[in-house]
């Protein structure tokens, strides 16, 4: 999901119309190009419900994906809470 939606939208979405949206289970890779693709620094995440659930920046996704445990799996929903990506099976 792209653009705006007026029905699920917030009081700081409203500020910034212009705000890309996307999926919380889009994958860090696809929301970089997203990213890319939409010219922005920023996005929007919506969960299931579609309340926003999180805003993720370039820098962040680009945090994440160098970080040593990123696969091509992690999805937004696995760094909502701003950690990064799970560590994998018998890493320490």
């Amino acid at each position: 999901m792209t653009g705006t939606d007026a029905t699920h939208g917030t009081g700081a979405d409203a500020m910034d119309p212009a705000a890309s949206q996307v999926w919380d289970d889009m994958t860090v890779e696809v929301a970089l190009s997203v990213m890319a693709a939409a010219r922005t620094g920023h996005l929007v995440v919506r969960g299931e419900d579609g309340r926003r659930t999180d805003l993720v920046t370039q820098a962040r996704l680009l945090a994440v994906r160098d970080g040593a445990g990123y696969t091509d799996q992690v999805r937004l929903r696995d760094i909502a809470d701003g950690g990064g990506p799970p560590p994998r099976h018998g890493a320490r």
